[in-house]
């Protein structure tokens, strides 16, 4: 009996364990911005230019979701997208750290009440029928029919989004065997692979031509004197 009450006890110890385990971690917005040191630097400056894999502009971070951030991060981190930069920046971020990341960058440059962009001009046939190549349609099922409302909230926003940036990252997914190029996600990977590279760019500049909610919002200690 003995034995059996304590085997019980074990068992329910672990399960308490598992379960706070898998507790969702919550960010912190008040956290969040004082852990962006490694950020500002370059998504904290309007139309800053990186220049690896190729010269881009640095892609607007502010107004996406924190589980997409969060998301974005642990993939930097686990290795499945291959930039340098940005695996170093991730290897230091915590579970909590990137939460709390996620939490203030979703919501800065937001406004109580600020209306969702409106809905661009239609597509040319020419991008209706790049779109519409995949059976599936999993560009805009995923990403939404305007690229600002992702059926899931580790799916980035893309309308307004830097085309040279969208670019670049769209010529990611085709990657494979690159130790630091490159991005692992097979649905992606298998769209992306469809597509010319010169096919590629013209859906990215029609995606980037689109209003949406992410945005670059610079930090004071970048801004120019009398600005």
């Amino acid at each position: 009996m003995n034995k059996l009450l304590t085997t019980m006890f074990g068992l329910s110890v672990a399960c308490v364990t598992l379960a706070a385990g898998a507790q969702q971690i919550t960010g912190s917005v008040e956290n969040g911005a004082k852990k962006t040191a490694m950020c500002v630097g370059c998504h904290g400056i309007i139309g800053y230019q990186a220049s690896f894999p190729e010269i881009h502009k640095v892609p607007k971070i502010a107004g996406q979701s924190a589980s997409y951030i969060v998301a974005a991060l642990g993939a930097y981190k686990a290795g499945d997208r291959k930039h340098p930069t940005m695996r170093a920046i991730a290897d230091t971020l915590t579970e909590q750290d990137m939460a709390d990341l996620g939490a203030y960058y979703s919501q800065l440059g937001l406004k109580d009440g600020e209306p969702v962009p409106a809905t661009a001009k239609a597509p040319s046939e020419r991008v209706q029928a790049l779109i519409a190549r995949d059976a599936a349609n999993a560009c805009t099922k995923c990403h939404g029919v305007n690229f600002n409302t992702p059926n899931d909230g580790t799916v980035a926003k893309l309308a307004g989004q830097h085309p040279d940036y969208l670019l670049v990252a769209l010529k990611s997914y085709k990657a494979e065997n690159h130790a630091q190029v490159g991005r692992s996600n097979g649905v992606m990977g298998g769209i992306a692979k469809k597509y010319t590279t010169a096919e590629l760019k013209e859906l990215a500049g029609y995606i980037g031509s689109l209003p949406g909610e992410v945005k670059t919002v610079p930090e004071s200690r970048f801004h120019h004197a009398g600005n």
